[in-house]
């Protein structure tokens, strides 16, 4: 017995020991991580508003894992305390800022993005289909969508149509073959 509870004491010291080596290395891999999707996040908020500041800042930096992560900006030309004072395009903007941030550091196979479009004007919209062209060397973005400037500017559009009642028919449309 004494043999066996030696063996638990010292089996316990060593998975707490590894505990605390896997915890110090996933500081390091986030706070590396954080650095540079901040970096990423401010320009291409600048890039997306021309012009202005952005970061993201930890609220507790001394615990990192357990920290908060506050968004700060400020479009060109205005001082912004809260994020609710941005209009619903420039809230729309700092999502997409941030989200293709990430992607910079960790692109994934393919995207869905629900109307996020929805909220941006004309001008905007130019912005960020073409922000999605730059991102599409290594994603695919599936886009539902009802914008006419962010559907003309795609490879592939699928409708959906109900020619009878309760049967639903995918129609596409290939642009790419039509070149």
């Amino acid at each position: 017995m004494k043999k066996q509870l030696d063996d638990i004491c010292i089996s316990k010291k060593e998975i707490q020991k590894l505990i605390s080596d896997l915890t110090e290395e996933m500081k390091v891999i986030f706070a590396e991580c954080f650095q540079k999707i901040n970096y990423n996040f401010k320009n291409i908020f600048v890039e997306l508003f021309d012009g202005g500041k952005a970061e993201l800042v930890l609220t507790e930096p001394e615990n990192i894992l357990e920290s908060g992560i506050e968004i700060v900006v400020a479009p060109p030309g205005k001082v912004i305390k809260n994020l609710i004072a941005l209009s619903g395009g420039e809230q729309a903007f700092v999502a997409i800022a941030i989200y293709f941030a990430i992607l910079t550091i960790k692109p994934v196979p393919f995207c869905i993005l629900d109307e996020v479009d929805a909220p941006l004007d004309d001008a905007n919209v130019g912005k960020f289909t073409k922000m999605i062209r730059q991102f599409s060397d290594n994603s695919q973005f599936i886009i539902v969508t009802h914008n006419k400037q962010t559907m003309a500017s795609v490879d592939v559009i699928y409708g959906v149509t109900m020619q009878e009642a309760g049967v639903s028919k995918l129609v596409p449309v290939d642009f790419r073959s039509l070149n």
